[in-house]
Parts: structure tokens; C-alpha cells; sequence
């Protein structure tokens, strides 16, 4: 449920749209859906190996430290803890506070109030067990599966009742590479996620065994899921309609069921949401127990806490980070900035198999069928989503590269004051 949750949040039920404007007919946007799905689970199968060998809390950052070093990981935990995951998990419960708000007809004003409060009040959940923090992802998971199920299942039933638009006509797409190499930048942020079960590693129960099993169902269901839910936005609204809706959940939804089938949906909406923003919770906070660990952040946050085994004072820093983004609504644009970096970390962490591999060539555990070409493949990718985020807006990949940067004189005063 962790890699499921992990996956799942607000992007396919917005990202489609993108997606949409960029190949233009029905069999297109389900073929870069598709393609995204086979890279994804490129990816899964590497970070499957890599928790295999190194199941310890930190995922990313433990790979890339014992690979290539302590600053590049620094630089990993750095960008992931400043931006990335705090900067999306305030992006998110900021949705989910719309969408809350706006189904309980209260006023805007108690947007932010209520993404605050999310936020604290999963918090808390987290620092009493991770198996409260468990139980509350893989209740919010089943529910936004749940959610997703309704629109294919509304979606595909009036397709196949009325007639779908999965071949509507459009111009011939020029140059077919490139415009699916572009649209997949949507496609493959809408994948990301899996990495999060690596974090909690060391809490899981046999996890030579169990994470690489739940990360490769785990995408392989997201997959299915997601081509399926794609089938229902173009059967129902159209490759033309899909590209100008702003919801496209909604869209089907009350196209098909009316002001009710809108209602299920942000239903559904709010606990896809609700259950990202925990799931990032979650797991991140091991992390900056690692670096705390290794003397390059706040030694107590690498203490857990005597009773519940949690890192609390990471989950607390977090937290605190996390709601002065929301309060201050910065995150958005500094998610547009280093949005690249997460695949520059992406190809570094899977590049890290090799150096694995290299070491401890008989090792035992789950091995990435297909190695070296599995792995090689999906750095290749990885890097190509970075040269097509760069190419698409320099400018932000600019002062991305700037913000990853402002980490290496704090990684040497970390090393100094330890």
C-alpha cells in the first residue's frame, strides 16, 4: 500500500489534460501512458534491488552516500527535504484543502487553515507508530482505488453504451519521438512515487522479501490503473475535450451521472490526496534521520522517540518546513524550479546498482532481471526527462540547479560543526 499511496496522488487527475495537449488523439495518449507505465516499473524493479540489498531507513540517500559519496547524498536529502517532498506534500494538502472546503461549502479563507491542519494532525499520527501511519495510508489508499475504479468504471460503461472517442481524428502528429518524448514529462511525474517504500526500509518486516514484491505489484497495479482511467477520460470527453478540461475526474463524472457522479469525485479526490500528504509524512523524515545519523543535520533527529519507535523530531522539522511553505504559498513556484532535479536523483540512485553490484557481485536477494541493460535503460530515460524539463524552461532549471547548489556550503558547515 506504501508504493500504491506513494504513486497516487493528485496527478491523474490533472495531468491527463497536459498530456492531452501535447499528442492530440485518443490512441496517443494512451500509448504515452502506456510507455510511461513500462518505465516506471523499469524503475520499481531497480529500486526493488537496491532495497533488497540495503534495507535501511534513508532509501535514496543511504544508495548514493555508500555509492558515490556523503555529498552528493547530502545534496539528495537536502533538495529532497527543502523542496521536493515538503514543497509537494504543501502543494497537495492544499488541494485536498480546496476540495474539502469547497464539499463543505465553507469559505476560501479556510483553505490554508485546514492544509495546515492536515498536515499537523498527520503529523501526529505518524510520531505515534509507523503502524498508525500504516493503517491511516492503507485506508486512504483503498479509498482513492476506490475512486478511480468509479470513473473507469463510468467512463468505460458509457463508451461502450453510446459509442467511445478513442479514435477521434486529428491532424498527423510531425516528428512522433519528440511529441511523446515531451508529453511523458506529465506521464512520468504522475508515476513517480515508488521510492517511498525504500525510505522506511528498516521498519518493514523481511524486507529482502517484502519490498521488492510490494513495489513490483505495487506499479504494476498503478499501471493498469492508470491506462484504464485514461481509457475513461478519452472515451468519455475526447482527445479535444480531455485537452481544455481543467478536471477531467469531474468532467466524466458529471457528464455521465450529473452534479452527483462531481460530488463522488471529490469525494474521492480529497482522500487520494489526504492519503498522499500522509504517505510523504510518512516516509520521508527517515531521511533526515539517516543524515542526522551521519552528523549532516540535527543530531536529534536521528533519536527515536522511547516509546513508539518513531523519529519525531524529524517528523517535527518536517512538519514545521512543510507548513511555512503552505502559509507562505512559495511552494509552487519552487516545485516549478527543481522538478528536474528529482529525475538528476532518479538516474543517480539507480546508477548506484552498478557500483552495487560491482562490490558484491554475488550477493543475495531480489536482482533486476535484464542487468545491465534494465538499469542502463532507465538512467538513459531518466536523464532524457531532464534534458526535456531543461529544454522546455531554462530558465527555472537554472535557479533549480542554484537552490540544489545553496546545499554545498551547508554540507561543509554540517561537517565542520560535527
Amino acid at each position: 500500500m506504501v508504493t500504491v499511496g506513494g504513486i497516487i496522488g493528485g496527478g491523474i487527475f490533472l495531468n491527463p489534460a497536459v498530456v492531452a495537449q501535447r499528442v492530440h488523439t485518443g490512441p496517443l495518449i494512451l500509448l504515452t501512458w502506456a510507455v510511461g507505465g513500462v518505465i516506471a516499473t523499469i524503475g520499481a524493479l531497480c529500486f526493488a534491488e537496491l532495497g533488497s540489498r540495503r534495507p535501511e531507513a534513508g532509501g535514496g540517500y543511504v544508495y548514493l552516500r555508500e555509492a558515490f559519496g556523503p555529498l552528493p547524498a547530502f545534496l539528495y536529502g537536502w533538495t529532497f527535504f527543502l523542496v521536493v517532498n515538503t514543497g509537494g506534500m504543501a502543494a497537495v494538502a492544499v488541494t485536498f484543502a480546496r476540495y474539502a472546503t469547497d464539499l463543505a461549502q465553507v469559505p476560501a479563507l479556510w483553505v490554508k487553515p485546514v492544509a495546515v491542519g492536515a498536515i499537523l494532525l498527520l503529523t501526529w499520527v505518524n510520531c505515534v507508530g509507523i503502524r498508525a501511519g500504516a493503517t491511516t495510508q492503507n485506508i486512504f489508499t483503498v479509498l482513492k482505488l476506490a475512486a478511480l475504479a468509479s470513473v473507469i468504471l463510468v467512463g468505460v460503461a458509457a463508451a461502450l453504451r453510446h459509442g467511445g472517442a478513442l479514435a477521434d481524428s486529428a491532424a498527423p502528429t510531425p516528428d512522433l519521438v519528440r511529441v511523446i518524448g515531451v508529453a511523458l514529462i506529465p506521464v512520468l511525474f504522475t508515476y513517480g512515487g515508488w521510492a517511498h517504500a525504500n525510505n522506511v526500509a528498516g521498519e518493514v518486516k523481511d524486507p529482502v522479501r517484502t519490498l521488492p514484491r510490494a513495489m513490483i505489484l505495487g506499479v504494476s497495479l498503478v499501471v493498469i490503473v492508470y491506462v484504464l482511467v485514461n481509457v475513461s477520460y478519452v472515451a468519455v470527453l475526447g482527445a479535444s475535450g480531455l485537452a481544455v478540461s481543467l478536471a477531467p475526474a469531474s468532467d466524466v463524472m458529471r457528464r455521465v451521472l450529473g452534479p452527483i457522479g462531481a460530488t463522488v469525485i471529490g469525494l474521492g479526490i480529497v482522500a487520494s490526496t489526504f492519503g498522499f500528504v500522509n504517505l510523504s509524512i510518512l516516509s520521508a523524515p527517515r531521511v533526515l534521520q539517516a543524515m542526522a545519523a551521519d552528523g549532516l543535520f540535527f543530531r536529534r533527529a536521528a533519536v527515536l522517540h522511547p516509546r513508539y519507535r518513531t523519529p519525531t523530531v524529524a517528523l517535527g522539522v518536517q512538519a514545521v518546513w512543510a507548513v511555512v511553505l503552505t502559509v507562505s504559498g512559495t511552494y509552487g513556484q519552487l516545485l516549478d524550479y527543481v522538478v528536474f532535479g528529482d529525475w538528476i536523483f532518479f538516474a543517480a540512485i539507480a546508477a548506484t546498482l552498478f557500483i552495487y553490484r560491482t562490490r558484491d557481485p554475488h550477493e543475495v536477494g531480489y536482482r533486476v532481471p535484464g542487468y545491465p541493460v534494465v538499469p542502463a535503460l532507465f538512467v538513459v530515460v531518466a536523464l532524457f526527462v531532464v534534458a526535456s524539463s531543461v529544454r522546455s524552461n531554462p530558465v527555472n532549471a537554472l535557479i533549480g540547479s542554484l537552490i540544489i547548489e545553496t546545499g554545498i556550503p551547508v554540507f561543509f558547515c554540517w561537517r565542520m560543526m560535527a
